[in-house]
């Protein structure tokens, strides 16, 4: 796909929380890029928030999937909608010629998840998965050194991140539109987190096993789950999600030189403490939602890789459903 012009016209689909707290105002700070146009259901809704957002595009407030797409000015799309409608919308994107950055996770299913890798793949669209942790400053001072070895060999890490919801009336509590409630929202960022930091020393996981409750709500999905993943290199990794709580997320990982502990840095802010062997570690405050969709941006323009792939994504949703299978 040729650009229209050195700056990558983005769009978005979904007008909700994230997409407007966060996605957005981060879009607006991206280098060479400009927010350009909005779908929703509501046109009305649509309207409202491009003009909030100011949207940069002469028609820029669509309800109709097929006409946000047919703009021969539209570079790209963020998809920010509830997971079951990933598919086909960003298989209708990549068929329209535009790139895609998908909000986790990338799919409910498995095939659903092939057939957005193999939409992009063949229309030759960058194709990036929303995983924001991997763009908080702390973290990818952490992944580099541990990937270097100065840490040396990691024997267990764990993750935890819960909020508690006020009742159950969350779409993703229900299954018209989705698999899992707490493990959608945060979990499959907590498996994302332990992967990348994991992998290049652990291999691969081979196996998981979870415990599941679901037993306030008597509903479909998960309300607390604990999920034990094990990689090739015997090292045992857990995460642990909750909608009945809120504490304060935290990871550790540990090593045979060092622990390296985080709290408050699984969120949306950037923030947090994250210590090495009880020693703080200094990091810049920044917006990991600017860092992943720049990163996109400059994949489009070919200037660097997309960092989270439709495999990762595919990987992390096979994870999730064997954990809660």
């Amino acid at each position: 796909m040729t650009l229209n012009s050195g700056t990558v016209n983005v769009g978005i689909i979904g007008t909700g929380r994230i997409a407007d707290s966060e996605l957005v105002p981060a879009l607006n700070q991206v280098v060479d890029a400009r927010f350009w146009s909005v779908l929703s259901r509501d046109k009305q809704r649509a309207s409202a928030f491009a003009t909030k957002h100011n949207a940069q595009s002469k028609h820029n407030a669509y309800e109709s999937l097929a006409a946000f797409l047919a703009d021969p000015s539209l570079d790209a799309v963020i998809i920010a909608t509830p997971d079951g409608l990933h598919a086909k919308q960003a298989v209708a994107c990549a068929r329209a010629g535009k790139h895609v950055l998908l909000e986790k996770p990338i799919a409910t299913t498995v095939e659903a998840a092939k057939e957005i890798c193999n939409a992009c793949l063949e229309e030759r669209v960058k194709l990036a998965i929303a995983y924001h942790m991997r763009w908080h400053h702390g973290h990818r001072q952490v992944a580099s050194m541990l990937h270097s070895g100065r840490f040396g060999k990691p024997h267990y890490a764990r993750a935890m991140w819960t909020w508690k919801a006020q009742d159950n009336s969350n779409w993703r509590a229900h299954s018209e539109h989705g698999r899992w409630w707490g493990l959608a929202g945060v979990g499959t960022h907590c498996v994302d987190f332990l992967r990348w930091m994991l992998l290049p020393a652990c291999g691969e996981v081979l196996s998981t096993t979870a415990l599941i409750d679901k037993s306030h709500y008597g509903g479909p999905h998960d309300e607390t789950a604990s999920v034990s993943m094990q990689f090739a290199s015997g090292v045992v990794a857990d995460i642990v999600t909750s909608v009945m709580f809120k504490a304060t997320s935290r990871f550790e990982i540990c090593c045979s030189n060092a622990v390296i502990v985080g709290e408050g840095t699984l969120a949306t802010n950037g923030g947090g403490i994250i210590t090495i062997n009880d020693e703080p570690l200094d990091f810049k405050l920044v917006n990991p939602y600017v860092g992943e969709i720049q990163n996109f941006v400059n994949a489009i323009a070919g200037n660097t890789r997309v960092e989270v792939s439709g495999a990762e994504g595919l990987r992390n949703i096979e994870i999730l459903l064997e954990a809660d299978s």
